[in-house]
Order: C-alpha cells, then structure tokens, then sequence
C-alpha cells in the first residue's frame, strides 16, 4: 500500500517589497502580462506606451505591506498594499498591487488567500475601500475580483492613461 501525502498548506508571509520571492514573484507576472498584452503595446504610440509604464510602476517606499503565499518551501502568490491620495477617493483608500499567483497552484484559491488577507489588513489599518487595477484580458482576475465584491469604477489616477483600464473598488 503507498503511503498518502497530506497537502502543505499555503501559508502567507509578510515580507518586504525587496523580498527575493516577491521579487521573482513580480518578475514572473509582468513577464506573463507583457506576452498576454504583447500585440496591445506594439499598436501603441511612443506616448501612450510611456504612460503605460509610468502609471504601472511602483515606487517602493509607498508600499505598506508585502505578502506572499507559500506552499511548503515555494512562493507561489504575491500581493501588496499603498495608500491612494487622490481627490476623488477618500484618503483612506488602499490600494491592492501585484496579484500574482504561479500557475502551478492557481485554482488552488491562493488568490482569494491573498484578496481575504489583503482585506484583513486594510480594515486593520483603518481604510475605507479598497481599489484596484486590471486589464481586459485578466478574465480570471476579473472574475475573482467581482465574485469578492469589487465593483467597476472609472479609471482613477494615471490609470486613464491605459487604454481599457479596468478599476475596482470594495468598500470594507
């Protein structure tokens, strides 16, 4: 008779943004997302594409918190916080950056792992809402993010620099 192995669970450990893991986290998701948007960004103007990457960078030091899933000894999901400070958002938003799960554990529920923690911390910190931004062609991002509550709202901050940016917030 073979021996059974029980599952590892996933675990989520704060961290910092410099972290090794979520570095390699976040390096795996923008190359996923540059070759899912490839024939997007070659049809873009040199303007367009500079604003693109400014309103997807992320300046470091605004980061509040790191997460990232582990399963046994493998980072395998990736999520952040920063506070928005906009005039049209209340100035107790956060907002949620770099959901990242490795496709050998997606439909695993690593995403809402991460979302339930993400949540948890902001209403800890005191927010409001929650907000976030995707692209047209995340379907399965898109999915989870509505299934937990999120609800479409107009592109905010340098995001109505992207064409089809899709922003959601929750209200905690």
């Amino acid at each position: 008779m073979g021996s059974v192995i029980e599952p590892v669970e996933i675990r989520i450990e704060y961290v910092d943004w410099l972290d090794p893991r979520a570095v390699a986290l976040r390096e795996a998701m923008d190359a996923e997302t540059s070759a899912m948007y490839a024939e997007f960004a070659s049809g873009q103007s040199a303007e367009v594409t500079a604003a693109i990457a400014d309103a997807l960078t992320v300046d470091p030091a605004e980061i509040v918190t790191t997460i990232i899933a582990v399963d046994g000894d493998e980072p395998v999901g990736h999520s952040a916080l920063r506070p928005v400070h906009l005039d049209t958002l209340d100035d107790r938003v956060l907002e949620v950056k770099k959901v990242f799960v490795a496709e050998s554990v997606r439909g695993r529920g690593v995403a809402r792992l991460l979302m339930g923690e993400l949540e948890a911390i902001a209403r800890g910190r005191g927010a409001a809402s929650l907000v976030l931004q995707t692209g047209p062609l995340q379907v399965p991002a898109i999915t989870l993010y509505e299934d937990l509550g999120y609800v479409a709202i107009p592109p905010y901050g340098k995001y109505d620099a992207i064409p089809g940016a899709l922003c959601y917030e929750k209200v905690l």
